[in-house]
């Protein structure tokens, strides 16, 4: 269940004031535990089975110990494996009144409109320990792989036919058909439980491929009779929010989702393509603002000078690399460092990716002409103590950003160029005069993600010499060093990874580099004197996650 819903009901119910709401919510992320357990360690609830009482005098629901409960067959088969999975439901009794459903979760009432439209039966909720529930699910309803191919069964005998055009109610009312409700979730439910970052939905003449991308990889799903393309789409279109009559230009959406009781985003995209339409979501995982700085792979040195550089009071710090680099990710990882109450932090990104508390977010919309420059231009009249641009775009950004910089701003930015070195001469190029981005610019830090060994795997091995030579290396270079590779286990799907870390290339600023971007030197020979002044480029950065065992010689040839 979500905490903060549950303080919410516990203050609502006169049982906690605000400020001990808080104090729970700290004994609660600093101790690791259930919110469950942080009340009763607080002295609001006796047990376990007092708070999940409360909870259920708030709904106006039943409390139950599941405990020795065995469900009957046929009362499970009233809810499809892939539906319960999805929302945390387990059926506990059938009744004159309708489905008496125990939820992970009973405090989203969305889960139970779900669940009522569709089985097309009224449903209740009854309240039991989420473990309990939880362990039940697993027990009596089969894996992931079960419950998807018990839905395309369901799919493979639905209405419709290849070739055949539906009209727009017709694609409507399919769209919204019980099966493809539970398909649609069922794949959604199983890319996030896999940690994917988007999920794509490719119709093509003769197949409807649906993929996934875990760790910068993409992996294919089972697929779905062709002829169900138009009603799977449909449906996507129909979660968030789009015109399902339009099929001629891109449109753009949103779908909120809780998936094990946590929130995630997923922004929508579709595309008119030759065969129909591409739709892609990108899973936006709101726990990643939880990273730090510490779990980022970071070498302690370069630690040391992010936490010096975002204590600044002036200047621009750049994080530069391709999309999916994991930019935004470092950069609020150095945002909570300096996310203090003293502090006055504002944002402007495109779109806003993590809410946070304490920092003041804007999401940019060109349009309606909020772009990044009018926006920047707006926050230095809001009185802030560090500004956070989603991207230097243009010129009129980088020289606002310039501007806020000399008036005692510290800002922090993203561009798209291959090393650090490159967004030097990137903001030179756009027409920001090289006096003044020598005058601001603090750091560059370039970045890489690639893909971690699994743990679970992980075999020492000896590459081959012309391996080694692609990496620079020689026999005599690498001595008695070991290598590592993952050889593929159930735990990584069989890939040999699992988990990603960072690779980081790092251009401090200091006298001789501010001269040589006065000068408008090339990117090439700033490069060369930074090398020459300690700098370790992202190849470099590359060994040392082999030689540390964390990573492969593939994969940093393959990001380097």
């Amino acid at each position: 269940m979500n905490q903060d819903q549950i303080l919410e009901t516990f203050i609502g119910r006169g049982l906690i004031d605000k400020d001990q709401a808080d104090d729970i919510k700290i004994i609660a992320e600093q101790g690791g535990k259930t919110i469950a357990r942080a009340l009763e360690d607080y002295g609001v609830v006796e047990n376990i089975d007092q708070f999940y009482a409360t909870i259920a005098d708030e709904i106006g629901a039943e409390y139950l110990d599941l405990s020795g409960f065995e469900p009957p067959k046929e009362l499970l088969a009233v809810i499809p494996a892939g539906m319960a999975r999805l929302h945390g439901a387990l059926p506990v009794h059938y009744g004159a009144d309708g489905l008496q459903v125990a939820l992970v979760d009973p405090l989203d009432p969305q889960v139970l409109e779900d669940l009522r439209f569709a089985l097309g039966k009224p449903v209740l909720p009854v309240v039991a320990r989420s473990e309990q529930i939880e362990n039940l699910i697993s027990e009596h309803y089969g894996g992931d792989s079960d419950s998807m191919d018990e839905m395309l069964n369901q799919l493979g005998i639905s209405a419709g036919t290849e070739g055949e055009e539906l009209d727009v109610k017709a694609l409507e009312q399919e769209a919204n058909s019980a099966p493809i409700i539970r398909y649609v979730d069922l794949v959604l439910y199983q890319a996030i439980k896999e940690k994917a970052s988007d999920i794509h939905f490719e119709p093509f003449e003769h197949d409807f491929r649906i993929r996934y991308r875990v760790d910068g990889s993409l992996y294919e799903m089972a697929p779905p009779p062709l002829h169900l393309k138009d009603s799977i789409i449909s449906r996507i279109k129909v979660m968030s929010n789009m015109n399902i009559a339009e099929r001629r230009v891109p449109q753009d959406g949103r779908i909120m989702k809780e998936v094990d009781g946590r929130s995630v985003d997923m922004r929508v995209s579709s595309l008119p393509i030759q065969h129909g339409e591409s739709v892609v979501l990108r899973v936006l995982d709101r726990s990643s603002i939880d990273l730090d700085l510490e779990d980022l792979g970071m070498p302690p040195d370069l630690k040391a000078y992010i936490e010096d550089t975002v204590s600044k009071p002036n200047g621009i710090f750049i994080c530069t690399g391709p999309t999916g680099a994991g930019k935004t990710t470092t950069l609020y990882a150095s945002l909570r460092r300096v996310n203090t109450v003293d502090v006055k932090i504002l944002t402007a990104e495109d779109p806003v990716e993590y809410d946070v508390d304490g920092i003041i977010q804007v999401p940019v919309n060109d349009a309606i002409g909020l772009t990044f420059s009018r926006v920047l231009r707006a926050f230095l009249r809001q009185d802030p103590d560090k500004i956070m641009v989603g991207e230097m775009r243009d010129l009129e950004t980088a020289q606002i950003a310039i501007q806020a910089s000399l008036t005692g701003h510290l800002v922090f930015s993203t561009l798209h160029t291959n090393d650090a070195p490159g967004a030097v001469t990137r903001l030179v190029d756009m027409g920001t005069e090289p006096f003044l981005v020598a005058a601001t610019l603090e750091g560059v830090l370039a970045q890489r993600l690639l893909r971690t060994i699994c743990k679970d795997c992980r075999t020492a091995y000896q590459p081959t010499e012309s391996i080694l030579l692609q990496l620079g290396l020689s026999p005599a270079d690498v001595g008695d060093k070991e290598f590592y590779t993952g050889a593929g286990c159930e735990s990584c799907s069989q890939t040999g990874y699992k988990g990603r870390t960072g690779l980081y290339e790092l251009l401090d600023m200091n006298d001789a580099i501010r001269e040589l971007i006065t000068q408008r030197a090339p990117s090439l020979k700033i490069r060369h004197k930074a090398i020459e002044m300690g700098m370790i480029g992202l190849r470099e950065d590359g060994l040392r996650n082999i030689y540390s065992g964390k990573t492969t010689i593939e994969e940093v040839l393959k990001y380097t």
